[in-house]
C-alpha cells in the first residue's frame, strides 16, 4: 500500500455476482477496473468462497446446488481478465466527486475513480422476534456463511422460522449435509393469493416445480412444514424451545436452533450517506436508491447495479452489473452509445424475465413476522439493546422523526449503523403514529458507514491526502 492518492476510470464496491460482472464487461471493453470487496474472496454471499470449494470440496458445492456452482463460471471469466482487485477491503466513505477511503491490512487509504459503481447487494430482513438475541438464534444467511465459508454444519436439532424461497433452499441443503432439520415454520400468507402475478413462462414453471420438489423431499425426509405465527424464542442462557402458534392454537418444538428469514431488502448505507434520491418499494417494503434503467443514481458519478438498486436475485444480478459497466464505458468514452445499446438489448430482455418471477416471490412471500406490532420487551436494537417499550414511551412522549428518536434513545448509535433496526424501528412508528413508511423515511446515514479505528484514522492522515468525511455540496434526497 502506497501513501500516494491512488486512482482509476471505475471502481467497484462489492464482488458478489453483480460486482464481478460489472468488472469483467468494463474491463472487456478497455476500461481501468478496480473492485473492492470485504471478504476474502470473490462471489459475495451467494457465491460465497466459491472457488475453494469447487475445487477443494467438491462434495459440498454439489449439495449447495447448480445455482451455486454458476458462480465459479463468474470468477473465471474475471481471472482471465486485467483488473484489479482488493479483497478484505472495507469503503466506508464514497463522495459525489468519485473519492473513497477503504481500510485494507488495517490501514486507511483515498482512492478516486472518475466512476463509481455500488454493488453490495442486498442484507437479510431484520426478524425481531421474542427472545431472537439469545444464543444459536440466527438469520439463514449466517447459517450459509458457515456452510460456505467453513464447511460447518450444525449437530444439533433446528427450526427455521419464515418465509421465501430461501428457506427450502437452506432447508435441503441442511437436510443432504446431515443436519437434524426438525420442523420449518412457513410464516407466509396462502400462495393462492399471488398466483395472478405467477409469470406464464416455461423457466418460471420449472423453477416452480423444482420448489415444489424440495418440499417434497423435505417431508419424505420427516421435516414438519407448519404454518404458523406468533413465533418466539425461548431459553434461559441460550435457545431451548420455540414457541409459536398454529390455526389459533399454541404450541411449542424443543431446538437447540432457530433461524429466522423473512426475505431480503436493499442495502442502501453507501447511497443513503451520498443522499442519493432513494423511494419506498411497497412490494418488498423497503427504501431503494432512485435509478435510470443503467442503475444510475441522482449522484452524477454513482451508479448501483444488483440487489442495492431492487431485488431482483442473484440470477438478475450479473445482468444488471453488465448493463452498468456498458454505460460506464459509454460515458467514459471507450465505446459509442450504439455499440452500447446493441449490447445491451438481450441484457435487459433477460432482466425484464428475471423481475417478472421475482414480483410473484415479492407478493407470495411478504413479511409477517418482522412488521407485526413488537411486544414491548422485544429487542429492536441489537447494538444498544433498545426495546420496542422504550421506543414506544418516546413517541407518546412527542417524539415525531426517526432522528429525533435515534438521538434520544440511541437506537441505531451502534456500531451497524441502523443496518439492523432501521425498518424495525420505521415499521414501529408507523404503526404508533397511524402514519406511512414513507412519511417515517429512515436514519440519516453519516460517514464513515463502518467503523474506522483511531490507528487506520492516524494513518490517514500521515499520507497527507486532505480528508472528507462527507460531500461539501448540498444533500441530493432525502430517505
Amino acid at each position: 500500500m502506497t501513501s500516494e492518492k491512488m486512482s482509476s476510470e471505475l471502481a467497484i464496491i462489492g464482488a458478489g455476482p453483480a460486482g464481478i460482472a460489472a468488472a469483467v464487461q468494463a474491463a472487456q471493453l478497455g476500461v481501468d477496473v478496480v473492485l473492492f470487496d470485504e471478504q476474502a474472496a470473490l462471489g459475495g454471499q451467494v457465491y460465497r468462497n466459491i472457488e475453494h470449494n469447487s475445487s477443494r470440496n467438491a462434495d459440498l458445492t454439489n449439495v449447495l446446488g447448480q445455482d451455486y456452482r454458476k458462480g465459479q463460471l463468474l470468477a473465471e471469466a474475471f481471472r482471465q481478465e486485467k483488473i484489479t482487485y482488493r479483497p478484505y477491503s472495507s469503503v466506508w466513505n464514497v463522495k459525489n466527486d468519485g473519492d473513497l477511503a477503504f481500510t485494507q491490512n488495517n490501514k486507511a487509504t483515498m482512492f478516486n475513480a472518475s466512476k463509481v459503481i455500488i454493488a453490495t447487494g442486498a442484507m437479510e430482513r431484520p426478524v425481531p422476534v421474542p427472545g431472537w438475541t439469545l444464543p444459536n438464534v440466527m438469520s439463514l444467511g449466517a447459517v450459509q456463511t458457515l456452510i460456505k465459508a467453513s464447511a460447518l454444519v450444525p449437530d444439533k436439532p433446528i427450526v427455521i422460522a419464515g418465509s421465501g424461497p430461501l428457506v427450502y433452499l437452506v432447508a435441503i441443503q441442511l437436510m443432504r449435509l446431515g443436519a437434524p432439520l426438525r420442523a420449518i415454520l412457513n410464516t407466509a400468507p396462502p400462495v393462492s393469493q399471488s398466483l395472478g402475478y405467477f409469470p406464464a413462462r416455461v423457466s418460471a414453471v420449472r423453477q416452480l416445480l423444482k420448489g415444489l420438489g424440495w418440499i417434497y423431499e423435505l417431508k419424505r425426509g420427516g421435516v414438519k412444514i407448519i404454518n404458523a405465527e406468533k413465533v418466539a424464542a425461548e431459553g434461559a442462557c441460550a435457545l431451548e424451545t420455540v414457541r409459536y402458534e398454529c390455526n389459533g392454537r399454541g404450541d411449542r418444538l424443543e431446538a437447540s436452533f432457530l433461524f429466522l428469514h423473512e426475505g431480503v431488502i436493499p442495502n442502501t448505507q453507501l447511497t443513503s450517506a451520498l443522499r442519493c434520491k432513494h423511494v419506498f418499494d411497497d412490494e418488498i417494503s423497503a427504501w431503494k436508491p432512485v435509478t435510470d434503467q443503467w442503475g444510475k443514481t441522482s449522484v452524477s458519478c454513482i451508479t448501483v447495479a444488483g440487489d442495492g438498486a431492487g431485488i431482483s436475485g442473484a440470477a438478475g444480478a450479473p445482468a444488471q452489473g453488465r448493463l452498468a459497466a456498458l454505460n460506464a464505458a459509454f460515458e467514459l468514452g471507450h465505446i459509442s452509445a450504439e455499440q452500447r445499446d446493441t449490447s445491451a438489448k438481450p441484457l435487459f430482455q433477460e432482466l425484464k424475465q428475471q423481475r417478472s418471477l421475482r414480483r410473484f416471490i415479492n407478493h407470495a412471500y411478504r413479511p409477517t413476522l418482522s412488521v407485526r406490532p413488537l411486544e414491548d420487551e422485544t429487542i429492536v436494537c441489537r447494538c444498544e439493546e433498545i426495546t420496542a417499550g422504550t421506543l414506544r414511551d418516546h413517541l407518546n412522549a412527542g417524539f415525531t422523526k426517526i432522528d429525533q428518536l435515534k438521538a434520544f434513545s440511541r437506537c441505531g448509535m451502534g456500531q451497524c449503523q441502523g443496518r439492523m433496526c432501521a425498518s424495525t424501528v420505521a415499521n414501529l412508528m408507523s404503526q404508533t403514529l397511524n402514519t406511512t413508511r414513507e412519511d417515517i423515511h429512515s436514519y440519516r446515514i453519516r460517514l464513515p458507514v463502518k467503523p474506522v479505528s483511531l490507528e487506520q484514522w492516524a494513518y490517514l492522515a500521515n499520507t497527507g491526502i486532505e480528508k472528507q468525511s462527507g460531500s461539501s455540496e448540498d444533500p441530493i434526497g432525502r430517505i
